[in-house]
């Protein structure tokens, strides 16, 4: 596995670590299993809301857009954050927020694939034998999925 320098900017006593387009459309490519083109599309998307900073509040997105959010905090590209604030009348409010989670997006995108999601494990398909004798099987075990003939009488 190829490693690279992970760019990053000292301010005060915070170092700051920059995720470019490149680097998130190779990280969501390569642990989500597609395409580079589509990959980049996505990775602009999100680059596009989150801009500069690295936390988004949670009302900038259409509940479709939301959609691709879960599909990268599934992956531990993005992670959820809240914070909660007692307004005047003693109300509790809530702000939902996005964050990026810069070292797991650091790491997706330098592992070196041969292809997209290579990162992913092979699902295992399995076949079911012509053969079966479903007649082998328990009586009792069928219970679950009898109907009774009066209900739809």
């Amino acid at each position: 596995m190829a490693t690279k320098k992970v760019a990053s900017r000292k301010l005060g006593e915070y170092t700051m670590t920059l995720i470019t387009l490149n680097d998130l459309s190779k990280a969501i490519s390569n642990r989500i299993g597609i395409n580079m083109h589509n990959a980049r599309r996505d990775a602009g998307f999100v680059m596009d809301i989150f801009g500069f900073g690295d936390r988004v509040i949670d009302n900038v997105l259409d509940p479709e857009d939301r959609q691709l959010f879960y599909i990268l905090e599934e992956e531990g590209m993005l992670t959820t954050e809240r914070e909660e604030t007692t307004l005047y009348d003693g109300r509790e409010w809530r702000t939902h927020y996005w964050r990026l989670r810069k070292d797991v997006i650091s790491r997706y995108a330098d592992t070196d694939t041969d292809g997209p999601g290579n990162l992913i494990e092979e699902k295992q398909t399995r076949h079911v034998d012509d053969e079966f004798d479903y007649g082998t099987i328990d009586e009792n075990a069928w219970g679950a999925r009898k109907f009774d003939d009066d209900f739809f009488n």
